[in-house]
């Protein structure tokens, strides 16, 4: 896979202040899906929004899965370096040091956002979870300190298992990373209340920089 082979959209920010956010789309979206997300959560701030290069009857993905739940470490593991090594690429055609990337994720999305934490840690400064499962158990753990993860759950979500989100926090803490988990009384697509969290994480972090 050539450095920059991931389909993608780059969107220049008016806020040098404001983080950027790499973007990371759920199961049967795109580039585009998260984009009207990123621009209501941080107003200003500069975009990265790959495209998932894994197709499941039809639907975009960033690594595929055995069955519902289901994934295969080794499938994980080689899609999570590929990304890592297009997030540094694209650091370099674009001009910015990946540790200061925020990922803003949903679902599959999300998850591939927490598979970057535990196995290239080096490409991401914080992330925001929504809607996480618990993918991958590291071989060993990473070096999370100055990291900030912000992760959201739904009670009644029928996709995510209840104890997925803890796990992971929980894994996430043990690392070194501050987390937070915040719980909504929602199903697996996203409230005002996962807005709301997720703005107010990222109005807390510094600009640039950890």
């Amino acid at each position: 896979m050539s450095s920059l082979s991931y389909h993608h959209r780059f969107e220049h920010g008016t806020d040098p202040s404001a983080p950027l956010l790499l973007l990371l789309h759920g199961t049967g979206g795109d580039e585009n899906d998260l984009i009207p997300l990123g621009r209501k959560l941080s107003p200003g701030s500069t975009l990265l929004s790959p495209r998932g290069d894994v197709i499941e009857h039809d639907a975009r993905r960033f690594f595929a899965r055995l069955s519902e739940g289901v994934f295969d470490p080794a499938e994980v593991t080689r899609r999570t370096n590929a990304l890592a090594d297009f997030i540094i690429a694209a650091g370099k055609h674009y001009r910015f040091d990946p540790a200061i990337l925020t990922s803003i994720g949903f679902s599959n999305g999300a998850n591939i956002a927490a598979t970057l934490l535990l196995l290239r840690p080096e490409t991401l400064g914080s992330a925001v979870l929504l809607r996480p499962m618990f993918v991958l158990e590291p071989p060993q753990p990473p070096d999370l300190k100055g990291r900030r993860v912000f992760l959201s759950s739904g009670t009644v979500d029928p996709i995510v298992p209840n104890n997925h989100p803890i796990r992971l926090a929980d894994l996430l803490r043990r690392s070194g990373a501050d987390v937070t988990l915040q719980t909504v009384p929602a199903s697996h697509g996203l409230v005002s209340a996962d807005l709301a969290g997720a703005r107010d994480f990222l109005a807390r972090r510094p600009a640039v920089g950890r």
